[in-house]
């Protein structure tokens, strides 16, 4: 699995339950090799400028994602996964969305 992958999870929800939804892997983390993940949602009103990207058809990785439609890579949507709980990958964002959204993380968590 490479970092920039869309892929299918079950994610927790806010209600304790889950739900399958896309999330990008962000980065693998350290010790038993789990990934940073963040959710992916259809929810566009909920996007937050300087944090989250909108992947829009008109993106030229947009074809890439394997995303259905019109989608929001929510940053505060953040889970850690174990590697045997991704059931493949449907797609990838561009190594540029990719680390933009690494940038604001990192920029967000700076004192």
């Amino acid at each position: 699995m490479k970092e920039g992958a869309v892929v299918p999870l079950q994610l927790r929800q806010a209600d304790a339950g889950n739900k399958p939804r896309p999330a990008i892997a962000l980065r693998r983390l350290p010790g038993f090799g789990d990934w940073l993940v963040c959710g992916v949602s259809r929810q566009l009103h909920q996007f937050v400028p300087g944090f989250d990207e909108k992947v829009e058809a008109s993106d030229s990785d947009f074809r890439s994602s394997g995303l259905t439609g019109p989608s929001l890579i929510r940053l505060s949507f953040l889970q850690s996964v174990p590697l045997s709980s991704i059931m493949g990958s449907i797609g990838s964002i561009s190594a540029e969305r990719h680390k933009r959204l690494l940038a604001n993380l990192a920029r967000h968590l700076a004192p």
